[in-house]
């Protein structure tokens, strides 16, 4: 049976070696009493090399393979010997004194960092950088060292330097995905909404009435794109010129094909502007500066990233952080499986979920696992497998109140699995069933949770032990290997600073992939910029704005991107013939740049006027505006005039614009029967065959909607509000 304890449990406790259950002993540690106890006594939550106190009876060691032994008789790990002991109380000590305390913070602003007395390493060694000068800023950090303070004290200093009242003051707070917009909005709202802030999430789900908003918000809490196509609007929009602080969290996702590139042109964006307002006003004092503070996992080249974030007056700050300065040590380890050449992804996926449990047995030490999977269906079926070949050792207590989290789901299938300690989570599921699997997870009464990828992106649920059940996942049709973000987002999940000192992840991958995330964990990857790959689009938006006006301000818009400090340093990746000195690789890019503007003015999406300026025409307006890609303009120039409404809606479904819709295998009956069923009602312009690509699934859609043919699907729901949210820009 999993989960039996062996014999590490010291044996004079009062417990039956055997059969402990964990859970007891962990909340006998966590109960409120002993926390308030530890607390006062010095036991730093945020530091997890606690200080030994001389005068508490609850004395807490920390020993080298990192339990908790308490000398109240319960020991759980027993540990070789003990010199190890002293030796990390010897380092305790000199720890201690490079901790700074929160009691450095003016009182007015302390209540932000209310919930711990001290700041952990990290946050001690950038505190003053952050707090008592205004350079911009980099750090690279591992995930869980407490970034967020990190970007609070960054606000806290803004305060303290800017007159009050605070009226003209806004931060921008940037991350690259929705639900960590969400988490900062709510945590933000709590802690900044008592001394007078107000907090505004703007994400894709927002409409354009929020300008108004955040005409009034203080922090406005966003994603790249679309802080972007706020920003593409910033002549009639003084807000941006207000921006005073910039905060850029995972700042690494700028190597992203897809998405890096936008991330870029609006820093770069948000430095023209800096400089061009420099230019525009004479009294160079009125200008407000700008402070850029960015936050990466680890990687190797971060200082890249504070070279293109320096100004031209003072050079960016950048702090690199161990991973053993990590609170909670993390145990990472690639696991590679054979896969034979005839086996397809599904099955090779397929066996991947035999394996869970003994890894689940190895490596969880008892505590809760999250496993992720790549598609909904996939984390449905593992979970079951699981149930089958496990037997969880529950606390008769720990059923009851599973039984209860059971009685409130609506979906019969997580109701029986729950039963057994498993069960999963995604994003097609019901709301409220999504939450009460959360909180079952998160107050540690559930032993395994399977969850797809989105979840890494966004709640916050840690657990000890992180497993990735095959790093392929399914996207737009094909299957493809997770990003490096994506990847260091789940990992980040493992270890829970309240209740772990190590954290295991386990990646489950081919044998022939298993060296490519060795590597990738031991952030040997460079980052590089994608920008010269969606160049066309973004230079159009900054002539649109004005930011551009002729070729050489284009140079120097492009000498402000981080493309620019890379294609000096490694050329051949941007296709630059190495061996050119810095005025080649310039000479390169600025061809570059013209090809690009060439494609625009051939069609007619920007002209020359005599003077050698750019001038914006309406379609190339209309492109920035609505934040079209260049295929898609391409395609509508094809556009006769005589087309029929059934090829207008096949032209729209082929666009780019759709590319994250996908077509899952368990819609397409729903999708073929609204196609043609001579026995219900149908689509107006049914389609030849089956339905069995991504654009055939957006027609259909679309053509229901517009039909008011209601789909009884919860995610074909979804995925019509999303392609509607899309469609709205690109007709």
């Amino acid at each position: 049976s999993l989960f039996k304890k062996s014999g590490n449990i010291n044996k004079n406790t009062e417990f039956k070696a055997g059969s402990v259950d964990v859970k007891e002993i962990a909340t006998y540690l966590n109960t409120s009493e002993n926390m308030k106890e530890m607390t006062k006594e010095g036991f730093l939550r945020n530091n997890p090399h606690a200080s030994i106190t001389k005068d508490s009876d609850f004395t807490l060691h920390r020993v080298n393979n990192e339990e908790i032994v308490s000398e109240n008789g319960i020991k759980i790990q027993s540990f070789s010997n003990a010199s190890e002991i002293l030796d990390m109380t010897g380092t305790t000590g000199r720890k201690l004194e490079m901790l700074r305390a929160v009691t450095e913070i003016p009182s007015q602003f302390r209540s932000i960092f209310k919930e711990f007395p001290y700041f952990n390493y990290a946050q001690s060694k950038a505190l003053d950088d952050l707090l008592y000068t205004d350079r911009n800023f980099v750090i690279c950090a591992p995930t869980g060292s407490g970034k967020t303070v990190m970007f609070e004290l960054a606000i806290t200093r803004l305060l303290m330097e800017a007159p009050l009242p605070w009226l003209n003051i806004k931060v921008v707070y940037m991350a690259p995905i929705k639900a960590l917009c969400s988490q900062r909005f709510d945590d933000w709202k709590e802690k900044f909404g008592p001394i007078g802030l107000t907090c505004k999430e703007l994400t894709g789900d927002t409409l354009m009435d929020d300008l108004f908003e955040i005409h009034h918000a203080d922090i406005i809490i966003t994603t790249p794109e679309k802080w972007d196509s706020m920003t593409r609007r910033w002549r009639d929009n003084s807000i941006v010129q207000l921006v005073r602080l910039f905060l850029i969290d995972e700042v690494h996702i700028i190597k992203d094909e897809s998405r890096g590139a936008t991330l870029e042109v609006v820093v770069s964006r948000m430095k023209t502007i800096q400089s061009s307002l420099w230019r525009l006003l004479e009294k160079h004092d009125t200008v407000p500066p700008l402070r850029f503070v960015a936050v990466s996992a680890t990687i190797p080249n971060t200082q890249d990233i504070a070279e293109w974030l320096s100004d031209s007056k003072m050079p960016a700050v950048c702090l690199k952080i161990d991973e053993d300065q990590r609170p909670v040590k993390l145990r990472k380890i690639v696991l590679g499986f054979p896969c034979s050449d005839n086996q397809t992804e599904f099955k090779f996926d397929l066996t991947l979920n035999y394996k869970i449990a003994s890894i689940i047995q190895t490596y969880s030490e008892q505590k809760p696992a999250l496993v992720f999977c790549a598609t909904r269906k996939g984390v449905q079926q593992a979970a079951s497998v699981l149930a089958k070949d496990a037997k969880f050792l529950l606390s008769i207590e720990q059923k009851q109140r599973l039984q209860g989290f059971a009685n409130s789901l609506k979906d019969s299938k997580l109701r029986d699995l729950l039963t057994y300690g498993v069960a999963y989570h995604h994003a097609g599921m019901e709301i409220s069933d999504r939450k009460t699997i959360e909180g079952a997870f998160t107050v540690g009464d559930l032993p395994v949770l399977f969850t797809t990828s989105t979840l890494a992106m966004g709640v916050n649920l840690p657990a000890h032990l992180v497993i990735i059940k095959s790093t392929m996942h399914y996207v737009g049709g094909v299957f493809q290997e997770y990003s490096e973000t994506d990847i260091l987002q789940m990992i980040g999940r493992a270890g829970r600073p309240q209740f772990d000192t190590t954290a295991t992840a386990v990646i489950m991958t081919r044998c022939s992939t298993r060296e490519r995330y060795i590597q990738m964990l031991n952030g040997a990857d460079v980052i590089e910029s994608s920008l010269h790959r969606h160049l066309v689009e973004h230079l159009n938006a900054e002539i649109v704005l004005r930011t551009v006006t002729d070729v050489s301000v284009a140079l120097e818009w492009i000498r402000s991107t981080f493309l620019y400090i890379r294609a000096l340093k490694n050329p051949t990746h941007y296709g630059i013939s190495s061996g050119l000195d810095k005025v080649g690789i310039e000479a390169k890019l600025q061809e570059l740049c013209l090809k690009n503007l060439n494609d625009l003015s051939s069609f007619d999406l920007i002209r020359m006027d005599e003077a050698n300026n750019f001038k914006p025409t309406e379609t190339g307006r209309l492109m920035a505006w609505y934040y079209i890609a260049f295929d898609t303009v391409k395609q509508f120039f094809t556009i006769k005039g005589t087309e029929t409404l059934n090829e207008l809606i096949t032209m729209i479904s082929n666009c780019t614009e759709f590319v994250d819709v996908k077509l899952r295998t368990n819609e397409k009956k729903i999708l073929n029967t609204l196609n043609k069923d001579k026995d219900k009602i149908t689509i107006r312009f049914p389609m030849e065959g089956r339905i069995k690509t991504r654009e055939m699934k957006v027609n259909c859609l679309i053509q229901a909607q517009l039909g008011c043919i209601p789909i009884q699907d919860f995610t074909l729901t979804q995925d019509t509000g999303r392609i509607f949210r899309n469609g709205l820009r690109v007709t």
